[in-house]
């Protein structure tokens, strides 16, 4: 009884392993479905690749489309000769002074015209000797100063060749903080560069740069080289003209300094059609108006600019206009600060009777005022 148990069990257990190998095997062999599919880590089916649409997060298309109206410009001056060097007495004390290394300089500038004019800053090409444009598909050539504008930093050449790229010009005035821009240029010399940022803030004023500034604030990386260079739109659309940083180790800091374009084309415009730009003068000395003085004129604070000085002889004085007045608008442009009045009159054409709105103590007058032609020297530039 106990061998016919144990061959029972031992039937049994070689019965239950043969069951476990067929169904783990060759389950079809027991009339049963596989309801679960293995498949192979490697041959494993992958979702459908998303196509890349031309433009959505990507600037491929606004870098192909301005970064071949971008051109670097290299500069050269000649070294700056002795006048004593000729002296024998000089010779004798001093001995043979070495010649001056040649000075040479690196900057950007924007294909602006088929007819070969390029925009860029006047800082990148003053006092130059010789100026060479270099285009992205590598052609070069000399360029032709063919007028510049010290006070807004602005600079228009002239190159002789044919079939330029052109860059579209963007109405500037319609950007706002948060739009995305490229920076493009030829920073530090090594080669053309794009990068990516935002408008940071609009209507920059009072660093000391130029005189008339309305500058684009960018956090795009502006470095030394991109000076001239375009500030364009995400459709290639020039912006601005890529002028300064503010920076303490001379590279970008994240805060960089652009011309805009509604600025550079109207002294585009002058500058080819005279050589020149003409500003209009009145011959005062204005400043903000603190709340207190506004408060005794009556009015809200920034609402006008306080005459302080009246210059001898000049178009506002013999105008009538007097120091203590508070001038609130240069015909129908509204003035709120001293650098909207500068900008206001800058406007005005010499020669051409404007209409002031003046405030005295006794209230408003309109004045009529005959503007001179504007002709100061530049004043100290700023940080580059």
């Amino acid at each position: 009884m106990k061998r016919i148990w144990l061959l029972f069990a031992q039937t049994v257990t070689v019965l239950v392993a043969a069951l476990f190998v067929v169904a783990t095997l060759q389950p079809q062999w027991l009339g049963g479905r596989n309801t679960t599919t293995v498949v192979p880590v490697f041959e494993a089916p992958s979702g459908t690749p998303v196509p890349v649409v031309e433009g959505s997060g990507s600037f491929r298309a606004a870098a192909r489309s301005a970064s071949a109206a971008v051109v670097s410009i290299n500069t050269s001056k000649a070294p700056a000769n002795n006048p004593q060097s000729a002296d024998p007495w000089f010779r004798f004390f001093f001995g043979d002074q070495a010649p001056s290394q040649q000075q040479s300089g690196l900057g950007s500038g924007v294909i602006v015209s088929p007819a070969g004019y390029v925009l860029t800053n006047n800082h990148v090409i003053e006092e130059a000797d010789e100026i060479e444009v270099i285009l992205n598909d590598g052609r070069k050539s000399v360029a032709e100063v063919i007028g510049t504008d010290p006070e807004t930093d602005l600079a228009i050449l002239k190159i002789a060749l044919t079939d330029l790229p052109v860059i579209t010009l963007g109405n500037s005035d319609a950007l706002e903080i948060g739009d995305q821009v490229l920076a493009i240029g030829n920073p530090f010399g090594v080669g053309q560069t794009v990068t990516s940022g935002i408008v940071s803030a609009l209507g920059r004023t009072q660093l000391g740069i130029n005189t008339f500034e309305n500058f684009i604030q960018t956090d795009a990386a502006i470095n030394p080289g991109n000076s001239g260079g375009a500030l364009v739109d995400v459709s290639g659309q020039l912006m601005g003209i890529n002028t300064a940083i503010y920076s303490r180790s001379g590279g970008s800091m994240g805060i960089g300094f652009a011309i805009p374009t509604s600025t550079a084309r109207s002294v585009m415009e002058a500058i080819v059609k005279d050589g020149q730009v003409t500003r209009g003068w009145i011959g005062v000395e204005p400043q903000d108006l603190s709340p207190e003085l506004a408060e005794s004129f009556g009015l809200q604070p920034g609402s006008g600019v306080i005459i302080s000085g009246v210059l001898q002889n000049g178009p506002a004085a013999q105008a009538g206009i007097r120091p203590g007045d508070v001038i609130t608008a240069v015909g129908d442009r509204e003035v709120k600060s001293v650098v909207q009045l500068l900008s206001a009159v800058a406007n005005l054409a010499p020669g051409t009777p404007a209409s002031l709105e003046v405030v005295r103590r006794d209230g408003k007058t309109r004045i009529d005022v005959t503007p001179g032609r504007r002709n100061l020297p530049r004043q100290a530039a700023g940080p580059r």
